[in-house]
């Protein structure tokens, strides 16, 4: 990130996987991190940057709660005055074929992957338009890309980061504020883990580089949107995915 200084990054599911691995980057580059989870869970990650050397405060939100969202806004805002980076990174999965899906089932993963990214963002919209700087960097998936059977909830919710993004971001790009997604395919995660050598060799097989991605991979990209080497970039999926949608 260029003359991260000063920058405050505002990061939601950051307690484990992709969004631990972005608030960690985003803290190696300087900037100082407001790490949200669900009650303590962001606590150890921002232990961890401030052991590092960087700065970062946990915040226990539940991101399908409006109000514990704002509040976490407002309270980063008096704290560190700014928030110059949002990254959209909280979601879930309830996967079902769609004809025994259940509305709380579709209800969840849109509340959370969709609406939540809604909320928080127009929270942070009007202190990034005072700045005239800002950059909002949604967590998609390839799925929301390319879709998948039994996760039409998954997939409408990552669909529509993407045109929520594009949409956002022709409206905010005078003011200096850039809107982008990154899509992730197949990443290393707890979800992954868990599954046996035959099955994790079936999903590296759908890949081109042949071999699932590292959340790294995801914040590496994140890292680089919110530079000022990506000021020219907004309105743009960044695919992660080692050339599985291309």
């Amino acid at each position: 990130m260029a003359d991260p200084s000063g920058r405050v990054a505002f990061v939601t599911g950051a307690s484990r996987g992709i969004g631990k691995a972005i608030a960690l980057r985003l803290a190696a580059e300087g900037a100082t991190v407001a790490a949200c989870a669900r009650a303590d869970h962001a606590r150890p990650v921002a232990d961890e940057i401030v052991a590092a050397g960087g700065a970062a405060q946990a915040l226990g939100v539940d991101v399908t709660d409006a109000g514990s969202l704002k509040e976490a806004v407002r309270a980063t805002l008096e704290r560190f005055e700014r928030i110059d980076i949002l990254v959209n990174n909280a979601g879930i999965v309830r996967d079902q074929l769609l004809m025994r899906m259940k509305p709380e089932e579709w209800d969840a993963v849109i509340a959370t992957n969709l609406t939540a990214a809604f909320t928080c963002t127009q929270a942070v919209l009007r202190p990034m338009l005072k700045q005239r700087r800002g950059r909002v960097i949604s967590v998609g998936s390839v799925v929301g890309q390319s879709g998948n059977p039994g996760q039409a909830n998954y997939a409408a919710s990552k669909a529509g980061l993407i045109g929520f993004s594009k949409a956002l971001a022709r409206e905010v790009a005078a003011r200096g504020i850039t809107v982008n997604v990154v899509a992730p395919g197949f990443i290393e995660t707890d979800m992954t883990a868990r599954l046996d050598a035959p099955a994790r060799d079936a999903l590296a097989g759908q890949i081109p580089a042949g071999r699932l991605g590292r959340p790294e991979d995801v914040a590496a990209a994140v890292a680089f949107l919110a530079s000022d080497e990506a000021s020219y970039i907004t309105g743009q999926i960044v695919g992660v995915n080692g050339g599985m949608y291309m």
